[in-house]
């Protein structure tokens, strides 16, 4: 089933439910009076400012913006299942098909793009433009209540207050004439008042972390945001996390929790000097000062790094933030640069500056997401990550065609560099582990099969040990079925006894029947056989990452 673009046509306050009971609205740092229909209308009467920086916005739209590629197209990113769906509260899920395994008693999040303000007629979208919101499957006692919910960033609450989209999208919004004319507008929308830029970068839109017993939705354009989950299956905002205030600008969307350590390693990346900073918050959730790093000599997107017992290795692609590439020839702010040669960082995780920094270059290898790194014997690294072949295509086509799993060994010592692949090209991404593993050597990843990416139609097994003898990694495999994709999943161990031993969890939907569900399948099993299904009581449009956590630590939490 396949459905048009949905422009804003009807009552967007229709999207939100009214605000969270008031024990929770006290933690919150947003006004909560503007998630109601008649409260929001009250505020977002325009004044002279706002209504004729409104009709600028409005100029430029029919007037500026240029002919919308297929990757900023509403009408091939906004459609189907990419459709922007409505919040749903708490909902029992009364289909249940086999088995929920009692490992499985917890709660399944993931993260992911859905525009509260669908574009106007004339406007781009990019998939990695919408707002964040939350779907959430909390099981307890085998009882699933499925919820969605949005991230009350600091960019939704302001467009929700107006009425109306206030902030140019980052990946459609910057092309030509008409981009360089919404950064003016966005600027001028600032020094009038009409809006508050401090934090409005942030879509929370692309993961889920939990740490210090913290629930917070991430998304690397911005903030960390807060957020609860309540006995009875709800998602309740609290608001941005800032670590005490030591976090000014935001992180990335994929840090790194050591587990043997309970450490969180980060990283965010600039568009001015320093490019790029890392660093640490100790067990206590005290974050460490930054570590700037010098090296890195132009603004990159540095999506995801990977970390070690001692060591964080920082990938550095070709895809960068070039503005002359917007004025002088009219394209995208973000772009990718064929001629740089791409290289990996290694920086000492406790270093307090990057003199210690060593660079590798490695021709063709631009990594988006990575899967693990561990250390063997003193000067040799391993790291397992995902290429994208050719990178471009994560821009001009707003997906991934063609990736491969590869295992690189970077040797301290002499410099060096070995690769080599782990996967035949079925298009693997979006990679999972058994997280008791990150930073010590494992065996098996499991990865979404591309349909193409962010749409997954199976999942596949890989044994890296395979490679030793020249064989196929992938060792197991399920596909969907017809019509049915889904994205990244999460594995949930069973025992400490095999580091397969655990159940790979994720969201599917069928694009026929126009339903989504959530698959249990045995990780152990060849044919990753499905031992549950939960029937959700709402379409869960394709998405991002996600992770699970237990039911004795989901409701342990702490604001």
């Amino acid at each position: 089933m396949t459905s048009s673009p949905l422009f804003l046509t009807s009552n967007p306050y229709s999207l939100l439910p009214p605000p969270p009971p008031h024990h929770h609205r006290r933690h919150s740092r947003f006004n909560p009076r503007c998630c109601t229909q008649n409260n929001t209308a009250k505020n977002a009467r325009p004044n002279l400012a706002s209504s004729l920086c409104n009709a600028a916005d409005d100029f430029i739209d029919k007037h500026l913006q240029k002919a919308l590629k297929p990757s900023i197209d509403p009408r091939f990113v906004l459609a189907g299942n990419y459709a922007p769906v409505k919040e749903t509260p708490p909902t029992e899920c009364t289909k249940v098909e086999g088995t929920l395994p009692a490992c499985i008693n917890g709660v399944y999040l993931r993260n992911g793009p859905n525009p509260l303000f669908p574009p106007r007629p004339g406007q781009g979208h990019h998939l990695n433009d919408g707002d964040g919101m939350l779907h959430a499957l909390s099981i307890r006692h085998g009882r699933p209540i499925f919820c969605s919910r949005f991230v009350h960033t600091d960019k939704l609450v302001q467009e929700l207050t107006a009425g109306r989209s206030l902030f140019p999208r980052v990946f459609a919004g910057f092309f030509g004439l008409a981009g360089m004319a919404r950064g003016a507008l966005a600027a001028a929308r600032a020094a009038l008042g009409v809006v508050d830029q401090s934090y409005a970068s942030g879509l929370a839109n692309t993961s889920v972390l939990f740490f210090g017993k913290k629930f917070m939705a991430l998304g690397e354009s911005g903030m960390p945001y807060a957020f609860v989950i309540t006995q009875n299956g709800d998602i309740c905002n609290v608001g941005r996390h800032d670590f005490g205030g030591k976090l000014k600008l935001g992180m990335t969307a994929h840090p790194k929790i050591d587990p043997f350590t309970g450490e969180l390693f980060a990283s965010r990346y600039a568009f001015a000097p320093p490019f790029l900073n890392f660093f640490r918050v100790d067990t206590h959730g005290e974050k460490h000062p930054d570590v700037p790093i010098q090296s890195m000599k132009r603004p990159v997107f540095v999506h995801d790094f990977a970390i070690t017992g001692n060591y964080a290795i920082i990938p550095d692609s070709q895809i960068v933030v070039d503005p002359m590439e917007m004025i002088l020839r009219k394209g995208s702010l973000i772009v990718c640069d064929s001629a740089k040669v791409p290289r990996l960082g290694v920086l000492p995780r406790y270093a307090i500056d990057d003199s210690e920094m060593l660079w590798f270059d490695v021709p063709g290898l631009n990594i988006v997401h990575t899967l693990n790194a561990w250390e063997e014997g003193d000067e040799e690294l391993v790291l397992i990550a995902v290429n994208s072949e050719p990178v471009e295509y994560i821009l001009e086509q707003n997906h991934l065609l063609k990736t491969c799993v590869e295992k690189i060994r970077l040797n301290l010592g002499s410099g060096s560099v070995s690769r080599k692949r782990l996967s035949s090209n079925l298009g693997l991404e979006f990679g999972v582990i058994n997280p008791r593993y990150l930073t010590k050597k494992n065996r098996y990843a499991y990865m979404a099969i591309g349909a193409p990416f962010p749409k997954a139609r199976g999942f596949a097994k890989l044994d890296f040990e395979k490679e030793k003898d020249g064989g196929e990694c992938i060792v197991g495999s399920r596909i969907f079925g017809e019509n049915c994709f889904g994205g990244e999943g999460c594995f949930v161990a069973r025992s400490d006894e095999k580091e397969d031993d655990g159940y790979l969890v994720g969201f599917v939907h069928d694009e026929s029947a126009g339903t989504s569900k959530l698959l249990v399948m045995d990780a152990l099993s060849p044919t990753l056989e499905i031992v549950a299904s939960v029937q959700l009581p709402a379409r869960v449009p394709y998405g991002f990452h996600g992770l699970f956590v237990s039911q004795d630590m989901a409701f342990d939490q702490s604001l």
